[in-house]
């Protein structure tokens, strides 16, 4: 796991040294730059920070190369399946000096070029610089799920990339400017999705995606997608049988994630998915030693009202049943001391107050283990969120009469938002519902995604930014365009897809790595082996997944795979996940800072938007007339990001950073 940097024709040495140095978080263990000045004035520099996973050596010093020199590497993730990759390469000739994965890339992109990317199982963020030809050629990629980040700009010819846009910042004539299309997304999600970032001319390289930069031109290339059979495909096998093979495939897909030169542990929480890897941990060690496990959990004051705040009962009883080496983190942290920090950890807004768990679990776990397994896409594969559960009830609710349904309507709308009560979400959830019921199950699905529709963002902003934004707002289009790719496929399968290409690698996986980087902490994901994503899209049925219409059993599949490995109380548990408790925050702890931050001063000063409608949000919610913490803890973190990357509050971050020992040249 490492942080990566990359310039071609722009900078010099200087800038790839604070580049990579502010990442220093992201590799603690050593630092390394390599550099080549062309006869035509040309220049290409890859820089890494490194956080040794496997071959703590000094063999696995980062860039690499080849045997000749010829092809360079910097490179950020792990790839599970380089023992097998080097047995191949050995016995066609190619010499290895390490027991790293990053020397199986080289040597697999050398005899196979931009095809190598398909033969790799794993995560990945990488750059390699190729000097074989007439002229050196970059070769950009990301893994096939995005789980590790590259960000780029790219302008008249010039390239610059690295694994977080703050070191894209340290380089000269890229400054940070607010993107206002990014804007409108962010408002619309609460995050912004890729290929956009929140600062005008950087952006993510899509997951699934390769790039090429040579002499000025650079073109961005797909080299796999998620696909699924068409609605009408006929699904041969049995439940059971393939319930067995899923419970196979998983277990397999944990156990090659356990390879580690560095201690391992796992998320606990009393969720289906976490259980289910630490299960399967277990079951690999053979009992030979204890599996670490980490839970987070907050004082009972902030759990009043909040269905996403684990019983820490529940993972304490499996763990201390599978003989593991809990850890149960309480935590009451210092949020306002927090948020400037982790926001600039994220690079971007990032309006889940999830992230703060996050990384209070990996900044406690770090104590004892450098890798951590997740359960992150387990929903996305098997429709494990409310959303999907929506569209089942909304599938119902169409075939109520209009006139039942219009009075059910508004009954909905006139509810109050019941805070602090566990009915907060359903809710939440019901009146986003009763806004969607007449329209089409693909808007009707992005409506149940979106904080902040046309007509409130057209309230929100003031007149000058409303009309710069409306020239750039396409919310609904990234999503409708991932919808026509899949419009063959089962309805359920298409909403699938719609995670995984866009929720899931913009805001699930994007702060599982800034969070737990930050902490100089691995995490990997089990679930997201690229072959079981593939078996579960072709063989389990949609109502596999989703089983039931009034009361529908989510992941019902994976259920039934780990139903003889888990005991009863995990799979009666309710969804669950490493949450945060915004409500209380945002009622004690954060109350001043909100009136400070989105103050009427304030909030005039920036000129985005009109301050009474600010305040009206917050007044509904302290009164409980609405639930608006998502939309004023949105608001908050985008004063706090743009203090800190407009304003120039950020620099104190990085000049920490960059004091940081000096990479040394390859």
């Amino acid at each position: 796991m490492c942080g990566i940097s990359g310039l071609a024709n722009c900078g010099d040495r200087e800038t790839l040294v604070r580049m990579t140095n502010v990442q220093t978080h992201r590799g603690p263990d050593d630092s390394g730059l390599w550099e080549r000045r062309f006869p035509d004035d040309g220049y290409i520099g890859l820089g890494s920070r490194r956080l040794a996973i496997l071959d703590l050596s000094a063999d696995g010093h980062m860039p690499m190369s080849n045997e000749d020199g010829t092809v360079w590497i910097t490179y950020n993730g792990e790839i599970y399946n380089f023992a097998d990759l080097r047995r191949e390469l050995e016995a066609k000739g190619h010499c290895f000096r390490s027991h790293t994965d990053t020397e199986a890339i080289v040597h697999l992109y050398e005899e196979y070029g931009v095809d190598c990317l398909n033969r790799l199982n794993g995560m990945f963020a990488l750059a390699i610089c190729d000097l074989r030809g007439p002229l050196p050629k970059l070769f950009l990629a990301r893994d096939h799920f995005g789980i590790k980040p590259l960000y780029y700009s790219e302008r008249a010819g010039k390239l610059a990339f690295a694994s977080e846009v703050k070191a894209l910042l340290e380089v000269p004539g890229i400054e940070a400017s607010m993107s206002l299309e990014a804007l409108d997304q962010y408002l619309t999600f609460l995050w912004v999705p890729d290929p956009l970032t929140m600062f005008e001319g950087i952006r993510k390289l899509p997951a699934g995606h390769y790039a090429l930069w040579q002499h000025g031109e650079f073109k961005i290339e797909p080299y796999w997608d998620l696909t699924f059979p068409p609605a009408e495909h006929r699904f041969e096998r049995t439940e059971a049988d393939v319930a067995r093979e899923i419970r196979e495939r998983f277990c397999a897909s944990v156990e090659q994630q356990m390879v580690s030169d560095v201690p391992i542990g796992a998320f606990l929480s009393a969720g289906l998915d976490s259980s289910s890897i630490v299960t399967a941990m277990v079951a690999a060690t053979a009992g030979k030693q204890p599996v670490r496990t980490y839970t987070i959990t907050f004082p009972e004051k902030y759990r009043v009202g909040e269905t996403a705040l684990d019983d820490p009962g529940v993972p304490r009883r499996l763990a201390r049943t599978l003989g593991c080496e809990h850890h149960e983190i309480v935590v009451e942290p210092d949020v306002v001391g927090l948020l400037p920090s982790l926001t600039w950890h994220m690079d971007e807004p990032t309006a889940d107050p999830a992230i703060i768990a996050a990384y209070l679990v990996c900044r406690e776990a770090r104590k004892q283990a450098t890798v951590l397994l997740s359960g992150v896409g387990g929903d996305e594969l098997f429709a494990g969120y409310r959303k999907h559960v929506a569209h089942a009830w909304a599938e119902e609710y169409r075939r109520i009469p209009g006139f039942a349904r219009a009075a059910a309507e508004r009954a909905l709308l006139g509810l109050p938002s019941l805070r602090g009560t566990r009915m907060k979400g359903s809710v939440r959830l019901a009146k986003k519902m009763a806004r969607s019921a007449a329209l089409s199950p693909q808007e009707g699905f992005i409506r149940n995604c979106t904080y902040l529709d046309a007509r409130q963002k057209a309230a929100l902003y003031a007149l000058e930014s409303q009309q710069l934004a409306s020239g750039n707002s396409d919310a609904d289009g990234r999503h409708l365009a991932a919808f026509d790719r899949v419009r063959h496929a089962d309805f359920l399968n298409q909403m699938l897809y719609l995670d995984t290409k866009i929720f899931m690698p913009t805001l699930n996986l994007t702060y599982n790595d800034k969070m737990s980087m930050a902490s100089s902490v691995e995490v990997r994901v089990p679930f997201l082996d690229r072959e079981l994503a593939e078996f579960v899209a072709w063989n389990v049925r949609p109502e596999w997944k989703l089983k039931g219409k009034w009361r529908p059993v989510t992941k019902h599949i994976f259920r039934e795979a780990m139903r003889s490995m888990l005991p009863d109380e995990v799979m009666r548990q309710p969804k669950a996940g490493f949450a945060a408790p915004v409500d209380y925050w945002l009622a004690h702890d954060l109350r001043p800072m909100v009136d400070d931050l989105l103050s009427e001063s304030q909030v005039k000063r920036r000129g985005l938007f009109r301050p009474q409608v600010v305040r009206r949000y917050i007044d509904e919610h302290r009164r409980g007339a609405e639930d608006w913490s998502m939309q004023i803890w949105q608001l908050l973190t985008l004063e706090i990001w743009m203090q800190l990357f407009l304003d120039g509050g950020a620099k104190s971050f990085a000049e920490r950073q960059i004091g940081a020992p000096q990479a040394t040249i390859a």
